[in-house]
């Protein structure tokens, strides 16, 4: 089944693009089309602004706040804030914990978290990775221990995204050890500034503080901070990757960088010509292109899907791997297009710190950092690999 475009969706396309075009702060708009990083207030003061609107949570459901879009619409959100180049909205809160929250939390936790998510009055960070527990999350170790009122937690997580901002974090841990291992983990809410934890930072190929480790010492977690059952974390852990999946396929921030890939080739010379018109470079380049138009129809055959009342299921693993491996190719094809060019790496340059990269091709300078970051794009959020998997045993049914 394919998507259909009706009326007033195309006006609200329209809306949409006018409210981006007149709102997305120039300045931040400038350093996500030149691939420069966001600071922490960047990406906070856009989601104070959605707030002020009203579209800070596409998917949420009007009664927590959210505008009650619908699929398709939420669709067109996504496409035009890529196409734009507008900041991206930190899943860990708005799209990962809260619906969790809301399917499985009780009222209090439903009360006093989701109104400070959608203000952005507090930054969430994730707890599920650690050292030896990456695709094999069910093999985790942090360990929690009631004692009275309160879990006491010992462990530690790691590759914890811009947890240095964090003011909370969504945590699995061990209750029960027991038990099998998907059967003994529980799901917790911690506030940061607990006593015991100790965040360090994680220093990237791209010379970048993205990533950290958490070190979790005999941290007192009140028992009201557990999610559900105690035991049940599991289930509410697949249900949130699951949303962490879809939206890992970025097919508008992709149709973006496509745009500027094509841009930079021009500009590039080969034989005194574009080096878009050569006919070997403009075959990979058109491959890609091909690829990302076909995963666009497939996510909205998706998007179709859930409109019916169908959750997307195993077709997020579908969508994650052909997102992530699109995002790599155009990453790839950028640097390639520059050669050399890309090499001199500066990351004063990348943080603004100055207005031009000491390499001289502004567009050049960001491009091999730029790279490195995106080979992460096919581990997180489960790897490819497990992905296939999913897909063989769910789909397939091997």
């Amino acid at each position: 089944m394919d998507l259909d475009y009706t009326p007033t969706d195309d006006a609200f396309r329209a809306e949409v693009r006018s409210w981006l075009e007149a709102n997305v702060p120039q300045d931040v708009r400038a350093k996500i089309l030149n691939h420069k990083r966001l600071s922490r207030d960047d990406i906070a003061n856009w989601h104070r602004l959605l707030g002020t609107k009203g579209w800070s949570a596409p998917a949420w459901p009007v009664e927590w706040g959210g505008p009650g879009w619908t699929e398709t619409q939420r669709h067109i959100w996504d496409a035009e804030c890529g196409r734009i180049g507008a900041p991206p909205v930190l899943p860990f809160g708005v799209s990962m914990v809260a619906p969790v929250i809301m399917k499985y939390g009780n009222e209090a936790q439903k009360r006093r978290y989701l109104p400070r998510i959608l203000s952005g009055e507090d930054w969430w960070c994730q707890g599920y990775s650690e050292p030896g527990s990456g695709s094999d999350l069910a093999s985790l170790r942090t360990r929690a221990v009631r004692e009275g009122d309160h879990y006491v937690v010992n462990g530690q997580k790691t590759w914890t995204t811009l947890g240095q901002h964090a003011d909370m974090m969504f945590c699995l841990v061990r209750t029960d050890p027991a038990a099998k291992k998907q059967e003994g983990i529980s799901f917790l809410l911690i506030d940061m500034k607990t006593p015991g934890i100790t965040v360090r930072p994680i220093i990237t190929l791209d010379e970048d503080h993205e990533v950290n480790e958490v070190f979790l010492e005999d941290v007192k977690v009140p028992v009201e901070n557990l999610v559900g059952e105690e035991n049940r974390g599991w289930t509410y852990a697949k249900y949130l990757l699951g949303h962490e999946r879809t939206g890992i396929a970025r097919v508008g921030a992709s149709n973006r960088e496509l745009a500027f890939l094509k841009h930079v080739a021009l500009n590039q010379k080969k034989n005194g010509k574009p080096l878009l018109h050569d006919p070997v470079f403009a075959s990979r380049v058109a491959a890609v292109e091909i690829e990302l138009m076909a995963l666009e129809v497939t996510a909205e055959r998706v998007i179709a899907s859930s409109n019916n009342g169908r959750g997307p299921g195993p077709e997020a693993s579908m969508l994650k791997i052909k997102g992530t491996e699109i995002q790599q190719a155009l990453t790839e094809l950028m640097v390639d297009a520059v050669g050399p060019l890309a090499a001199p790496f500066d990351p004063a340059f990348l943080e603004g710190e100055h207005t031009h990269s000491a390499g001289g091709d502004d567009d050049a300078a960001p491009l091999a950092a730029y790279y490195f970051n995106y080979r992460k794009t096919s581990i997180y959020g489960g790897s490819n690999e497990i992905q296939k998997n999913i897909i063989a045993q769910m789909i397939l049914g091997i």
